[in-house]
C-alpha cells in the first residue's frame, strides 16, 4: 500500500509540475535561448543580466483581488533579479487588471497563477492564456529573467540552472512553503517574464527548479478563494521601492 501511495504521489507531482510549466512563456523563447548558450553558462548575473532591475533589500507589494488585499514580502536579498523584476512590473502598473488564468486545487492544492499581459484583453479566451510575456517598451521585445535560486549556506544565487542540472543537493534558501510566490516559466530556465504563482500548499518537489522570490504575509484567505478569471484590481508597492535599482 505504501508503494502505491508513493507512486501515486510521484505521478501527481509530475502532473502538477507539467501544469505549471505550460503556464510559462512562449515557445519562441526556446529558440531564443538555444541561440544564446553563453547565457546558460553564466555563473553570476553581473555581466549577462546587468541591465535588469534588481531589488537590493526587501519590499512589500499589495495586490487587491475582488476588493480584498493580499500582501507579499518580496525578498531581494536572496533573489535580487527575480524580486527586482516583480517590483518593477508592479511599479509600472503591469499587473493592474490582469487575471489569474490557472487555478489548481484538485486533486490536491497546488497553485494560483496569473500575470499574463494578454489577460488585459477580455476578448482573449482564458484557455489561450499562459503564453504571454512582458514587452519592454524601451526595446519592443519581451523581457526575460534568468532562473535565480540561492542554495542554503551559499553567498550568491546560481543562475540559469536548476539544482539538478547544477548537481546541488542542498535545499534553497527560499522554499515552496504555502504562500510562497514564485515565477512561472517554460522548460527553458531563463524564460520567466511576468507570470507568477502562489503556492496553495507546501510544494517541496518544486524546490530547486523554480524561483521563489517572496511570501504572502497577509491575505492567504483571499488567495484560497481565487477562481480562474478573477482579476487583480490593483497592484502597488507599499514600501521598499527605494531598494529597486536599474542600470538601464
Amino acid at each position: 500500500m505504501k508503494v502505491r501511495t508513493k507512486l501515486y504521489s510521484s505521478l501527481m507531482a509530475l502532473f502538477l509540475v507539467g501544469t505549471l510549466i505550460l503556464g510559462g512563456c512562449t515557445a519562441s523563447r526556446d529558440t531564443a535561448n538555444s541561440a544564446s548558450p553563453d547565457v546558460a553558462q553564466a555563473s553570476t548575473a553581473d555581466s549577462a543580466f546587468r541591465n535588469l532591475p534588481r531589488l537590493e533589500g526587501e519590499a512589500i507589494v499589495e495586490l487587491v483581488v475582488k476588493g480584498s488585499p493580499i500582501r507579499i514580502l518580496v525578498n531581494g536579498v536572496d533573489a535580487p533579479i527575480t524580486a527586482g523584476n516583480f517590483v518593477d512590473l508592479v511599479n509600472r502598473g503591469v499587473y493592474n487588471g490582469l487575471s489569474f488564468h490557472r487555478v489548481v486545487r484538485d486533486p490536491q492544492p497546488f497553485v494560483v497563477q496569473g500575470g499574463d499581459p494578454q489577460s488585459q484583453d477580455p476578448n482573449v479566451p482564458i484557455n489561450q492564456l499562459g503564453t504571454g510575456s512582458f514587452i519592454d517598451p524601451a526595446t519592443g521585445q519581451p523581457r526575460y529573467i534568468p532562473l535565480e535560486i540561492q542554495p542554503t549556506e551559499a553567498e550568491q544565487p546560481i543562475y540559469s540552472q536548476t539544482f539538478e542540472t547544477a548537481g546541488i543537493s542542498t535545499a534553497p534558501k527560499l522554499r515552496h512553503t504555502r504562500g510562497a510566490v514564485a515565477m512561472a516559466r517554460s522548460n527553458v530556465p531563463d524564460s520567466a517574464s511576468s507570470q507568477f504563482y502562489i503556492a496553495l500548499a507546501d510544494l517541496n518537489f518544486l524546490d530547486g527548479s523554480y524561483a521563489v522570490f517572496g511570501y504572502v504575509t497577509e491575505g492567504m484567505n483571499v488567495v484560497d478563494q481565487i477562481q480562474p478569471g478573477d482579476r487583480i484590481d490593483t497592484a502597488r508597492v507599499i514600501s521598499g521601492l527605494n531598494n529597486l535599482k536599474s542600470e538601464s
